[in-house]
């Protein structure tokens, strides 16, 4: 689920909380239902305007037809326009995101710097080459005009997989289907917002439409009578089909046991997607070929999301300040570019970090301790910190904030000693007990997930978000989030074997994640 921008922008994206109702501007990256939570009861005629490309509003009508009450603009990838606002008039510029039809990411530049949101995206060097050559860095060479903040779809940043390009995954789909000429039916778990490609690729190599069932798969329906109508049939003898993946398993099983009881040709049931890579189903899978599972499912790696090479390398090329895991929480730390560019304890009084804090419409001040000054001090035992590793001139002021008071925290006086706590990683605290704790949390967890099947597969997980609660970073202090939330995963190709573990052992032990102390209460 998408996170909140933090308090000091005129504008959300993809939220749909009381907060977002209450920014001036609201931008939209994509279609995907997990990117909408909330949309339906934040329909506001009186609310901000509401941004997306033209393809993306018409996919949001069809599942939140009360956004039609608002005012809509229609952006176009590469194009840039103003935004006017009481705080100061800001550009907007939409690229394409690579993930599913209609999706784009948003630039903004203007009084509170620079932003890149990705939304959700397949970052890939070639996507990331379309963004302003002033903002991309030259081989061995620091990027002069560095971007301040890059909002970043972090989905595999724990992925060590070299995920395969989207044409290669669609061409191992084909292959597979050339191997089994016999096979009376295909069936293709192709039912989820971003697999078009495949399907017009299969339909266009093998020359056949492609059946949809209208009752059982409504919202594949009418996905693909927007994006791909050409390929879709009603006909449902045709030989290519569409299975939604709730019950994939089961029908896979029905139909491939009554061919064999009948000594008929069997089905073929192709899935493509990372979750069954991801979660370790496999210690080593094949990315170059599609793999049969002991269901009789044959798997394809195909992803909509960057591998974590692709993130390294983005980041590396666009080099921002400040780097942001939209989804999930604290997943950006995992990335080497963020431990090596943005764990930071101190902040200086240029740093692009206040601008985005502070609303530009409230009583302006003339530095960032004054702001805090009435901030509520933090608790004694995690009260401050100081980086005595990297002293600071003195014509570079420098303030020391607390992040697990949601607010900076102006330090006035020498703290006790403590190791750092960053940004964007965990606290590490000396505490041997809170060492203990944490492993005891985690084998206990880890068990649990075992005895659950805790690897849920994404499809099933898709719609998982109509339920899913907005937590702050207190929330994640004083408790452990629900089950709802530990037990599921963001919609698309989220892998959630050994990472969902950790971010709940994160929770339970004053994990502290950047895209929660920015946001707004």
């Amino acid at each position: 689920m998408p996170i909140e921008m933090p308090r000091g922008l005129p504008f959300a994206v993809d939220t749909w909380g009381p907060s977002s109702r209450r920014r001036r501007h609201r931008f939209l990256t994509h279609a995907h239902r997990d990117h909408l939570v909330g949309a339906g009861a934040g329909a506001d005629p009186g609310g901000g305007a509401l941004y997306a490309t033209r393809l993306t509003l018409s996919l949001a009508l069809r599942h939140f037809p009360q956004l039609d009450q608002g005012e809509f603009v229609e952006v176009e990838v590469g194009r840039t326009f103003k935004v006017d606002d009481p705080a100061g008039a800001f550009s907007v510029t939409a690229y394409d995101a690579n993930h599913c039809p209609g999706a784009v990411m948003f630039l903004f530049e203007g009084e509170f710097g620079s932003i890149l949101h990705t939304g959700d995206c397949r970052l890939t060097p070639d996507c990331a080459q379309n963004l302003p050559l002033k903002y991309i860095a030259k081989k061995g060479k620091e990027n002069v005009c560095r971007l301040d903040f890059v909002f970043l779809d972090c989905t595999f940043s724990k992925c060590f997989l070299k995920l395969p390009s989207k044409e290669l995954a669609i061409q191992q789909v084909i292959a597979c289907i050339w191997k089994h000429p016999d096979a009376p039916f295909v069936y293709l778990a192709c039912d989820l917002l971003g697999h078009e490609e495949i399907l017009v690729e299969v339909s266009r190599t093998f020359g056949s439409k492609i059946y949809v069932d209208t009752r059982r798969n409504s919202d594949c329906f009418k996905a693909l009578s927007l994006t791909a109508p050409e390929i879709i049939t009603d006909d449902p003898s045709c030989r290519f089909q569409i299975v939604g993946f709730h019950h994939l398993y089961d029908n896979a099983s029905k139909k491939l046991e009554g061919a064999r009881a009948s000594l008929q040709p069997e089905p073929l049931f192709i899935r493509p997607s990372t979750q069954w890579y991801a979660c370790g189903r496999n210690q080593k899978p094949s990315l170059t070929e599609a793999q049969q599972d002991d269901f009789g499912i044959w798997h394809v790696c195909f992803s909509i999301h960057s591998s974590r090479d692709e993130l390294e390398q983005a980041m590396q090329l666009l080099q921002p300040q400040w780097v942001i895991s939209t989804t999930p929480p604290c997943f950006a730390m995992e990335l080497s570019y963020v431990k090596k560019h943005c764990f930071k304890t101190r902040l200086t009084t240029n740093d692009p970090l206040w601008k985005i804090f502070r609303d530009p419409l409230q009583k302006s001040v003339t530095s960032p301790s004054s702001v805090l000054a009435s901030c509520t001090q933090p608790d004694e035992d995690l009260s401050t910190f100081v980086d005595d590793d990297h002293p600071t001139s003195a014509s570079e002021e420098c303030t020391d904030f607390d992040v697990s008071t949601l607010e900076l925290q102006f330090v006035p006086s020498p703290p006790v000693e403590e190791p750092d706590i960053t940004l964007f990683g965990r606290a590490r605290f000396g505490s041997q007990a809170i060492d203990i704790m944490k492993e005891e949390l985690c084998h206990q967890y880890i068990a649990a997930a075992e005895q659950t099947r805790f690897c849920a597969p994404e499809d099933l997980l898709h719609d998982s978000s109509k339920n899913v609660e907005t937590y702050s970073a207190m929330d994640l202090i004083t408790k452990q989030a629900p089950a709802s939330q530990q037990d599921c995963v963001e919609a698309g190709d989220v892998a959630p074997s050994c990472q969902c573990p950790t971010r709940s052992i994160c929770s339970s032990t004053f994990a502290y994640c950047s895209t929660q102390y920015i946001s707004s209460a």
